[in-house]
């Protein structure tokens, strides 16, 4: 499988151990190799602690569609089947490109992405694909408006609603650090409404002119959007006198803590509030386990409390991708917020609700747990059939 995409994000580091859980349990006799696309050493080391038979190998593909590593190629002789992990587009595209090259027609399938566009050379490796499971059904829709439909292309949920890795240790550490009380304290995400890449060691290199767009574009609703998550931090410790945890879904987000959510806070609620660093998916996955409720303008912290059986209410910023249709998909319609839709006072209300029919939300939780592993299991048993016909 082709996966990990960034390391500054653990929602992208959590797509990886994700498919790897959703491999094991429903093809449990799979060996798996990961090429890996990133090259952190941490994220290597959280892979080998909760997966050591799994192999990681690495190496990028050059313009021509070969592979720069001799590990690759020994993986593609090996290896009876491709599958990309879920992602915000097919961001391996040239590492599929580069295995139909080099192994002469062995099967790939796409597990879990959101596709918005789709150019010819895009379309051309798609027609061949054995399978393609998008996160959510908006990218059904643009794939069957370009011809590409079947049996074979489906919805099949980002594989992080089936992370099941935990760091009780950190965990733990945290909440004595902090002082968090299982089942009380919230944790919130904050984000800007386009990621700063330009800002992240070693990112993209933008023009300066994209630079300006995008810190305008930012500071045009940083404040109107924190203003209503902070209005709800507010509303819940003068209500419960519970804390409220501040924590990141990227390295970024630990910059803007201050600025947008803590520092504009009245006197008597700071010392309700805490802050995390930036940290791994482990980690925060047993946090967000004794967490009450977990708010979060990025897509995949919600998906994390999920797993761990945590309501959530995700803030969804217009121009985080239509990956976010995946809640309307999983009925969580009660719990995704369109930020420019909704007020601050709707945040409390939705967060008190869930607070006051906690059994229930939980329950919920459980019930579209098991629709997610039904369909997990379907298309696991499709990817076994492509290679169980192979082998014929």
């Amino acid at each position: 499988m082709v996966s990990g995409w960034q390391d500054v994000n653990i929602g992208d580091i959590a797509h990886t151990p994700g498919l790897i859980h959703v491999l094991n349990t429903y093809l449990p006799d799979a060996n798996i190799i990961v090429w890996k696309k990133s090259p952190s050493e941490t994220v290597d080391e959280l892979l080998h602690k909760h997966f050591p038979n799994v192999k990681i190998i690495k190496g990028k593909v050059n313009e021509n569609g070969d592979p720069d590593n001799k590990e690759v190629y020994e993986a593609f002789e090996k290896a009876d089947i491709m599958i990309h992990g879920s992602g915000p587009y097919v961001v391996g595209q040239p590492h599929l490109e580069a295995w139909a090259k080099h192994t002469k027609g062995k099967p790939f399938g796409i597990f879990g992405v959101t596709i918005e566009k789709v150019d010819e050379k895009l379309k051309e490796l798609l027609l061949k694909a054995s399978f393609i499971y998008t996160r959510e059904t908006q990218s059904l829709h643009l794939l069957e408006s370009m011809g590409i439909s079947g049996d074979n292309i489906m919805f099949a949920p980002d594989a992080v609603f089936c992370l099941h890795i935990r760091n009780d240790e950190k965990g733990l550490h945290s909440l004595n650090r902090f002082e968090l009380e299982t089942g009380k304290f919230i944790c919130v995400v904050p984000r800007l409404r386009t990621t700063p890449y330009y800002n992240i060691a070693n990112r993209h290199r933008w023009s300066e002119k994209r630079i300006q767009e995008v810190e305008n574009h930012n500071n045009r609703y940083k404040e109107e959007d924190h203003a209503k998550l902070r209005e709800t931090i507010i509303e819940f410790v003068r209500a419960t006198g519970n804390k409220v945890l501040i924590c990141p879904e990227m390295t970024y987000q630990v910059d803007i803590m201050d600025e947008l959510l803590f520092d504009p806070l009245p006197d008597d609620i700071k010392p309700h509030v805490v802050k995390q660093d930036y940290w791994m998916p482990d980690e925060a996955a047993s946090v967000y386990a004794h967490a009450l409720v977990v708010l979060s303008f990025d897509c995949h912290s919600p998906i994390i409390a999920f797993a761990n059986n945590t309501p959530f209410l995700y803030l969804r910023q217009p121009e985080d991708t239509s990956k976010g249709q995946m809640y309307y998909d999983l009925n969580f319609s009660d719990w995704i917020l369109e930020m420019e839709e909704t007020t601050g006072k709707e945040i409390t209300e939705r967060l008190f609700d869930i607070q006051k029919n906690y059994e229930q939300s939980k329950e919920k939780i459980k019930q579209e747990e098991k629709v997610i592993k039904e369909i997990y299991r379907h298309v696991c048993r499709q990817i076994e059939e492509v290679v169980d016909k192979e082998d014929i």
